[in-house]
């Protein structure tokens, strides 16, 4: 009886699945896809090349699609703030008051410069000379033509045209300008007094481009003009860069060896707070800064939060060579080992 009945269930189980099997299997939908996490951030313009190459790279090895978008700095920072961002891009680091009162996480990705850039015909890369004292001279409209004696002054046989100068800053928040002015109100008294250091200053003179890649546009459209940009927007736009005089009275050029010396002699902290301008050495770039990464802490947004500390981990195993490769410095393996173990300080890791 027992066999009768098994033999019953089978039957029916056959029938449900065995008699039209073509038609049932044909018919049936295809296993769905795993979900792949996606992963927003935007802000400082500073390391965008770097961050789009990265997340194209990570991507194709299975992980998470990442979303960067180049608003600037202070965008950045108000977005993550706000929640509507997973990550922040920033140049300007944040201090401890600001990351405990908006509940973020810091930490740097990489080393770079910001570079000033010329658009004066017959004058190559590297063959202007300035200090932060003229620099700043030029955009508080203090020196107004490229041929002006104190500019002459640190370019002995160089034919500086008598032209008017047309100076270009950033129309947006950003930490790019906030390094730059940072730099000036260390090197020109003036400056310091007048406009000071911030994300956004008001400028006494020049015209804004929005973004790096803004900046980088408009000073190859506009002739006898002077702007800053990130040192690998200097590279992929082939633009004509000034020297430097550093803190130790040498000129220098921008690039990987003098961004590290600036670097050398860096304290991070717990926080990471670390502005690199106007470091000592003979080799040092003056305008170096790191660029940083906040984030919610995992307890307040765990997913995201993950999310975005596996792609950060894996850029710092993987990612070095292709930040080198675009012009930035990477974090020194002893400072990635300090970022990581802030990040296993986190609930739930």
């Amino acid at each position: 009886m027992k066999h009768g009945l098994l033999a019953a269930a089978l039957c029916a189980c056959l029938a449900l699945v065995g008699c039209n099997r073509d038609d049932s299997l044909d018919d049936a939908p295809e296993p769905a896809k795993p979900l792949v996490p996606q992963v927003t951030g935007g802000g400082a313009s500073f390391p965008a090349p770097l961050y789009a190459r990265w997340a194209a790279d990570y991507a194709k090895g299975g992980g998470a699609h990442v979303n960067y978008q180049s608003l600037g700095s202070a965008a950045g920072i108000r977005q993550v703030e706000a929640g509507t961002l997973d990550f922040a891009g920033s140049d300007k680091p944040l201090n401890d008051e600001e990351l405990a009162k908006n509940g973020l996480l810091q930490f740097p990705t990489v080393i770079g410069g910001v570079v000033p850039v010329v658009n004066i015909a017959g004058i190559g890369p590297g063959q202007l000379r300035l200090n932060g004292q003229v620099l700043g001279d030029i955009y508080l409209g203090r020196l107004q033509r490229w041929n002006d004696p104190a500019i002459a002054a640190l370019n002995p046989g160089l034919a500086l045209p008598d032209a008017a100068i047309a100076p270009i800053r950033r129309a947006d928040g950003s930490g790019s300008t906030f390094v730059f002015t940072n730099y000036l109100s260390k090197t020109n008294a003036e400056w310091k007094a007048r406009v000071g250091e911030g994300t956004a200053v008001n400028w006494p003179a020049g015209a804004g481009g929005k973004g790096n890649e803004g900046v980088a546009a408009f000073v190859g459209r506009l002739p006898n003009s002077i702007g800053y940009v990130e040192y690998s927007y200097v590279r992929q736009n082939r633009m004509k860069y000034a020297l430097l005089q550093n803190a130790a009275g040498q000129f220098v050029a921008p690039g990987d060896q003098s961004f590290q010396a600036a670097a050398a002699g860096a304290d991070w902290n717990r926080s990471f707070y670390q502005v690199l301008t106007q470091q000592r050495g003979a080799d040092a770039w003056p305008i170096t800064g790191a660029t940083f990464i906040l984030l919610h802490r995992q307890l307040e947004h765990p997913a995201a939060t993950a999310d975005a500390l596996r792609f950060f981990d894996w850029a710092y195993t993987h990612g070095d060579a292709t930040a080198a490769s675009l012009g930035y410095v990477p974090m020194p393996a002893a400072v990635k080992a300090q970022v990581r173990q802030l990040w296993a300080s986190q609930p739930g890791r």
